[in-house]
């Protein structure tokens, strides 16, 4: 009978001895060989698997193996061996009688599993030894850092640029990961990680969404929003309902966000009327802050119109500048 050997890959982000049953049944009935010690080399041992670590080259090693015992099993590493598989196919395919060989996957990586990696990634360098600059941060020296990050993927998204905004979530993610790294070094009492931040928005996706995760029947969307908005405001006590409005974010949309907000509870609260303010400055706010209500009541946002027509501007200036030029 021809011997086989198996290439068992698995993957690094799962716990060790993580396994299907196939590999559980290969592992037990050959001889397994790795090229370094880990934790699931450990893990196969305890099991009672035979595990040899290989010093020197690893293809001689794994036919005299599965030629002498009948089969054998090479456990890759992290990355996947795939010079060794290489390697080891182009062997077999010149000398076909030497053995078989079979790729198992004995574990894979869960939608997600990267996201451990970055997390391992931001830990080593916010850890002694890692990069000065990130180690030397604070939540405040960062904020504007987020802010640029979130402005670069809304551009991405106004481009309908998608593999650029692949690109800008990802620093987004860093600043999220990177602050629940510095936010693990705070007093005690005070501290929190990435699985806290993780864990509340998890619960909190749960409590909001009962009609996917409960038995709550689901209505229209306009009915989905308001049972939103009516367990939001159940979950935390507020005296009014401009509470929890972001204060820091562009004044047109500031505005924009207070308006719906008063509009969402009907309370009859108009606008300052320009005429009454006293400066200049008051007047010319009471008149865009009565723009902006103006274009909510049109279904409009006034932030993407005011951006629409500031980089149009932007452009006829470009243009002018390309005349300019070409009249010397």
């Amino acid at each position: 009978m021809t011997a086989r050997i198996t290439l068992l890959v698995t993957s690094p982000r799962l716990p060790a001895g993580l396994l299907t049953a196939a590999a559980w049944d290969v592992v037990r009935q050959h001889p397994v060989l790795a090229g370094a010690e880990s934790e699931l080399t450990a893990a196969l041992r305890v099991a009672g698997a035979e595990v040899t670590v290989v010093a020197g080259p690893a293809t001689p090693a794994l036919l005299d193996t599965a030629t002498t015992r009948g089969g054998a099993v090479w456990l890759a590493g992290p990355a996947g061996d795939e010079s060794l598989a290489r390697e080891l196919g182009l062997r077999l395919a010149r000398e076909p009688g030497l053995a078989e060989l079979e790729l198992l996957y004995g574990s894979w990586d869960p939608p997600g599993a990267r996201l451990l990696d970055a997390v391992a990634v931001l830990d080593r360098l916010a850890s002694p030894g890692g990069d000065p600059w990130k180690r030397a941060q604070t939540h405040r020296s960062l904020a504007g850092f987020l802010l640029e990050e979130c402005y670069e993927a809304y551009d991405a998204i106004s481009a309908g640029d998608t593999d650029a905004l692949r690109e800008e979530l990802g620093d987004v993610l860093l600043q999220v990961v990177l602050h629940a790294r510095l936010a693990e070094e705070l007093p005690e009492g005070e501290r929190w990680s990435v699985d806290d931040v993780a864990g509340g928005l998890v619960d909190k996706m749960v409590r909001r969404n009962p009609h996917v995760f409960a038995e709550e029947q689901a209505g229209t969307l306009a009915e989905i929003e308001e049972n939103w908005e009516r367990i939001k405001q159940a979950e935390k006590a507020r005296d009014s309902v401009l509470d929890g409005i972001a204060l820091s974010q562009p004044a047109l949309a500031l505005a924009a966000k207070i308006i719906d907000r008063v509009a969402r509870v009907r309370l009859a609260v108009a606008p300052p009327p320009p005429q009454s303010q006293v400066d200049p400055e008051a007047r010319l706010g009471a008149d865009l802050l009565a723009a902006v209500a103006a274009a909510r009541a049109s279904g409009l946002d006034p932030e993407a119109a005011l951006r629409r027509a500031a980089l149009a501007h932007a452009e006829t200036v470009r243009r002018a500048e390309r005349a300019g030029s070409a009249d010397g």
